[in-house]
């Protein structure tokens, strides 16, 4: 019997949460049922794992230079033929496209070129919190007509499962909810090692977050709150891990403040386990979120958080139980927050244990690979 050809689309595999989902799922689909082909757009900061894993797909892997996230409307067209000569040429029984423009781009070439089943994954979605009105309308008016002809969308949480029908995009029978699948790395070192390598004194406070510097994370309210933080608690340091486009301007609002040193830039890490097992509090500050990948690494690790009240977030994270949720956009409740964790360690330990049983066997990278290929098999 011939194996089933799968085509996974993406944008771009940077470091990030849907690029380590897409790989995670590639990876774990069943090798001897499946013939799994990766094609992807540019790609400027692969993680180390990002790295091994095209080099084990070599040979299998696509790189079509215009698929890219930003909108250009030549760069876009360009993407479109290539794709579609591709899936054409090589007749895949499934195309899977991940995230807004590989998604649409991905599955007009499937359709045209005759792909008999088209799946598709959001990683959240752009309905609100990202554009105004108006272009949060036609991105919602594009995607009613993208899943006409998509056989499957995969949500990622309940709230993205409801607000995809919510929004009349799809109907219940078309979404199905399927977790996305982690992979739990320890850290390797101990805590006073790992601070010394960002000269942390051993008995200072540890306050994180780990994201790209987008304004969609949120990261000016972190540094914000942590200015807050620092009239109560003087011995803290404040560590900001990733990279993006707001880096210069945090930098010089942390010059500006008096934060220099306090505040860690630390670009973006391999080591991110070996950093969250030193954090007292992990901070997620997003205006939007489809899931928040970190806050489950993090409590997994036992670290409480403190997130704000969007997306997928609170399926992740327990109010008042596993972390605190505070608005979006309010550097002063994100403060309060992470103030109120910081003066009290029994209340860090047990929201800490709370966290690590709460996520533990929810989150599995084997079951996400599980169920997709079941839903591959069902669609055929």
């Amino acid at each position: 019997m011939s194996k089933i050809k799968v085509a996974q689309i993406i944008t771009r595999m940077d470091w990030g949460g849907s690029s380590d989902i897409f790989r995670i799922l590639s990876n774990g689909i069943q090798p001897e049922r499946f013939d799994v082909r990766i094609i992807i757009g540019h790609t400027d900061y692969p993680s180390l794992k990002t790295q091994e894993f095209l080099s084990r797909f070599s040979g299998r892997v696509t790189v079509i230079e215009e698929l890219q996230r930003e909108i250009n409307p030549f760069k876009d067209l360009c993407a479109f033929f290539k794709l579609y000569g591709l899936l054409r040429r090589e007749k895949f029984d499934i195309v899977h496209t991940h995230t807004a423009k590989a998604g649409a781009l991905g599955r007009l070439a499937a359709k045209i070129s005759g792909v008999p089943k088209i799946v598709h994954t959001p990683h959240g979605h752009n309905f609100y919190g990202y554009f105004g009105p108006f272009l949060s309308r036609l991105i919602v008016i594009a995607e009613r007509f993208l899943a006409k002809f998509t056989d499957k969308i995969i949500a990622l949480t309940e709230l993205e499962r409801k607000d995809l029908i919510k929004f009349n995009v799809a109907g219940g029978d078309k979404v199905a909810l399927i977790y996305q699948g982690l992979e739990f790395d320890a850290p390797k070192g101990d805590k006073d090692s790992i601070k010394r390598k960002f000269n942390i004194d051993p008995g200072e406070h540890v306050v994180g977050m780990v994201g790209r510097l987008e304004p969609v994370k949120g990261p000016e309210y972190f540094l914000q709150a942590a200015q807050e933080v620092l009239l109560e608690f003087k011995n803290t340091k404040f560590l900001l891990v990733g990279e993006g486009s707001l880096r210069t301007k945090l930098e010089k609002q942390a010059r500006d403040s008096g934060l220099v040193d306090k505040f860690i830039f630390t670009g973006w890490r391999e080591d991110v386990p070996d950093i969250l097992s030193i954090m007292d509090v992990m901070v997620l500050p997003s205006l939007n979120e489809a899931v928040g990948i970190v806050l489950v690494q993090a409590q997994s690790m036992g670290v409480p958080v403190v997130a704000t009240n969007v997306g997928g977030i609170p399926e992740v994270v327990k109010g008042g139980e596993t972390g605190i949720l505070v608005p979006p956009a309010d550097a002063h409740s994100l403060a309060t927050a992470i103030s109120s964790l910081l003066k009290d360690a029994p209340k860090r330990a047990s929201m800490g244990e709370a966290a690590r049983t709460g996520v533990s066997g929810k989150f599995k990278a084997e079951e996400m690979a599980k169920k997709v290929s079941e839903l591959y098999d069902d669609l055929l």
